[in-house]
């Protein structure tokens, strides 16, 4: 008994460990660098997400960052169901990855803000979730132009959804992916406490827009 207590605790942390290394690789950085476009942690608002590389002018590495971002909490979660066959340990892969981008050990524990990365969590986690909450962002953002209430919005429907049949096409999802949606959207709230406040003034700049300073 107690050798598989061991081996449980051993896998646990091994997933969160390696979920957390994977999540914490800054892409945004990196590829702003390497394409000669400076540093983004110099730029607008220095975030060094999807939308803050948008402002450097390159839409390429704009996507190319949203892509490799949603891509690192995904495959962190995949890889941690596909060695385990578990949804507990698969979660606590892809919440450490996403710990990780918020809080990389390689920038000084100053990451980013967490969406991108919190979609590709939920397309992992339970696809048609995943397409639900990126729809809502979508439609936000379409309507208000404004990035961060899009995210807002959409993160906070998301544990919501996650307990509606709509979150698999069938039963609500697992508890695991609930927890897990309910834990970034927490996160994601909190490190836009800024933009909140800068909504409730209007003062929040659109999608596309260069803030001042």
């Amino acid at each position: 008994m107690q050798d598989l207590a061991g081996i449980a605790v051993t896998t646990l942390l091994g997933a969160a460990l390696a979920g957390y290394l994977l999540g914490s690789i800054p892409f945004g950085v990196l590829l702003t660098r390497a394409a000669g476009a400076g540093d983004v942690r110099k730029i607008g608002s220095g975030n060094i997400g999807a939308t803050n590389v948008l402002r450097t002018g390159r839409k390429d590495l704009a996507f190319a960052t949203l892509i490799l971002d949603a891509g690192k909490g995904a495959a962190a979660l995949l890889i941690a169901r596909a060695v385990t066959g578990s949804d507990v340990v698969a979660a606590i892969a892809g919440g450490a990855a996403f710990l990780g981008h918020l809080y990389p050990v390689w920038l000084g524990f100053k990451g980013g803000k967490g969406v991108a990365t919190f979609f590709g969590l939920m397309l992992a986690a339970a696809w048609p979730l995943g397409l639900v909450a990126a729809a809502v962002w979508l439609l936000t953002a379409a309507v208000f132009r404004i990035s961060s209430l899009s995210a807002l919005v959409a993160t906070v429907l998301t544990p919501i959804l996650a307990l509606m049949p709509i979150a698999t096409l069938g039963p609500p999802a697992p508890d695991s992916v609930f927890l897990l949606a309910l834990f970034a959207m927490t996160l994601i709230w909190l490190r836009h406490f800024d933009n909140i406040i800068r909504l409730i003034r209007g003062k929040e700049p659109r999608i596309g827009a260069r803030p001042a300073g």
